[in-house]
């Protein structure tokens, strides 16, 4: 009679409690164990700024099932069938014996568990910035669900001055969760934007922008020194250019795979510093398989080994590893790097390589900025929305999308990961057949009018200037001239600051064609962008030979470039 197999899963957050489950269900006579040093299980860790805004109240929903079973080891055990060790650490890996040596937290004693397969999901650990005051009470790092709990304490207390240290999206999501009228919330970046490793700069300029309009203090390009205590259990917390008095210091400066286990167990480690694995998800020894937080993926645009650590991506390895556990030969075969965020009214995110990130592969990029509505524009709850694409100018294949905005902009992500992820052309794109009604999308949806502008652009019809371009246009070129062809009411309601402009509607343009100077080089300028295009287009038409259009609009301006009445 064969023997049961023996799985042994280390790590019971995310990765491990999927690949358990799915191995279960495949396997309904294995052995399945999985180990955690921790009391707390299965819990949703990306849910810990709605726990803090008060938005989800306490632990339970984050450590719930959707039909309201809390994940519990009686859970696992009386609906799973699976063994869980809480309070347990595991110490070293015997990879030739097949054997993982336990420590029992609650009862101070040293055990050995054999298996036949194992999974590390072992997760990430906290960045901690190697600066004085670190270790401070009251400065505390958020990554588990109890510090989001010592965090409310401390609120409760009167912590009314708050400093989070890192522009990341934990660091922008708790900022944004923690502000409020009789607070200060001063978040702090040491890189000259917010999301460095998700954005461009033109595009993290409207996080920003929506953060200090709710009373969120942004400190970009910002070292901070150190931490000091003082004598009434404040801190002051010691940046290159201030000193920042604070109840509340957090640290949110990003995570490193945890990977201690792997490397005594002779485990591969990937370039990135995280486990590396193949398409199956198995390590260097085929016996043990790795997911989640801990491991390094293959980006599937550069083809680079990329560390990526996503919720989104742990559950779906974990899902591979356990159909591999049964024997169904799965593949991950990688990640596009796609993440999203809201803070306060503001969704955003990117898909693919940033235009940095393209350049640095040493492709030959195009972009372009599109703004738009998410919906009809006389339906009531329509929103508006940037979204920023980077294309190889050689190839016309889409590389990048970003996008941000009030309104539903994530769908848009998502759809162009897609077709990113399929191979498709820009034209292929614009094809797609997406589904239109009023509440939903325009009749050509955001995120395709924004392939077609970068079309546009890819056959010359449209020669468009980005915020920056523009800029740096109105310093340095006397002859530049802003056609603005906004409405009369547009045009007052928020003015540009800029000298050298005219005012001409759209709807006047053809009768008053002649007021427009042929010798100045002439940037057509509307709210979203695609009135300017046409002027551009009639501009041209009529024998102008130096005329660009500033893509994005009014929406795509910095605020100092507005006045509003």
């Amino acid at each position: 009679m064969q023997e049961k197999q023996r799985i042994v899963v280390i790590g019971g957050v995310a990765a491990g409690p999927k690949a358990a489950a799915r191995a279960r269900r495949l396997l309904p006579e294995a052995e399945i164990t999985v180990i955690d040093k921790g009391s707390l299980i299965s819990y949703g860790s990306c849910g810990l700024p709605l726990l803090l805004q008060g938005m989800v109240a306490g632990l339970a929903p984050l450590t719930s099932t959707a039909y309201g079973m809390k994940r519990d080891v009686n859970y696992f055990r009386n609906e799973k069938r699976i063994n869980f060790l809480v309070r347990t650490l595991a110490e070293d890996i015997d990879p030739v014996n097949k054997e993982v040596s336990l420590f029992d937290l609650e009862n101070n004693k040293t055990f050995k568990i054999n298996y036949d397969q194992l999974v590390l999901a072992t997760g990430a650990k906290p960045v901690i910035p190697p600066i004085p005051g670190v270790n401070l009470e009251g400065v505390i790092v958020l990554h588990h669900p109890d510090d989001a709990l010592l965090v409310r304490e401390k609120l409760k207390q009167g912590a009314h001055r708050i400093v989070v240290i890192g522009g990341g999206l934990i660091g922008i999501e708790v900022a944004a969760a923690l502000a409020g009228a009789k607070r200060r919330v001063v978040l702090v970046e040491k890189e000259n934007q917010l999301l460095p490793g998700l954005l461009d700069p033109e595009m993290a300029s409207f996080v920003s922008r929506e953060m200090e309009m709710n009373r969120v203090e942004v400190r970009t390009g910002e070292t901070v020194l150190g931490i000091e205590a003082g004598s009434a259990g404040e801190k002051c917390v010691i940046l290159s250019q201030e000193r920042l008095e604070a109840d509340l210091v957090i640290l949110a400066c990003g995570v490193r795979p945890n990977v201690a286990l792997a490397q005594g167990a002779g485990l591969a480690i990937g370039p990135t510093g995280a486990i590396q694995v193949n398409e199956y998800l198995s390590t260097s020894d085929p016996h043990i398989y790795a997911a989640g937080d801990c491991v390094e993926n293959r980006h599937l645009l550069s083809g680079k080994p990329v560390y990526v650590p996503l919720a989104s991506t742990a559950n779906k390895q974990g899902r591979v590893v356990g159909s591999n556990l049964a024997g169904l030969r799965e593949t991950f075969p990688g990640i596009m790097g796609t993440g999203v965020f809201q803070v306060f009214e503001l969704n955003g995110g990117k898909t693919g390589l940033t235009e940095k990130e393209a350049m640095e592969l040493g492709y030959s990029v195009i972009t372009s900025f599109t703004a738009g509505v998410d919906a009809a524009h006389y339906h009531p709850l329509h929103g508006n929305g940037i979204i920023k694409l980077i294309a190889c100018a050689e190839t016309h294949k889409l590389l990048g999308a970003q996008g941000v905005g009030p309104g539903e902009v994530i769908k848009r992500l998502d759809v162009l990961s897609t077709a990113m992820q399929l191979g498709a052309t820009l034209d292929q794109i614009a094809a797609l057949d997406l589904g239109y009604a009023p509440p939903f999308a325009t009749p050509i949806d955001l995120g395709l009018h924004a392939v077609n502008t970068l079309r546009n652009k890819c056959q010359g019809i449209l020669k468009g200037v980005d915020v920056k371009e523009f800029q740096s246009l109105l310093e340095n070129d006397p002859h530049v001239l802003i056609l603005d062809v906004r409405t009369p009411g547009e045009a007052a309601d928020r003015v540009l600051a800029v000298e050298q402009k005219l005012h001409i509607p759209l709807y006047e343009l053809h009768q008053r064609l002649a007021e427009v100077p042929k010798d100045k080089k002439i940037i057509t300028f509307c709210e979203l962008g695609t009135r300017a295009y046409e002027a551009q287009r009639i501009l041209l038409g009529a024998g102008f030979t130096d005329v660009l259009s500033l893509e994005g609009g009014v929406y795509a301006l910095p605020k100092e470039m507005l006045v509003s009445d």
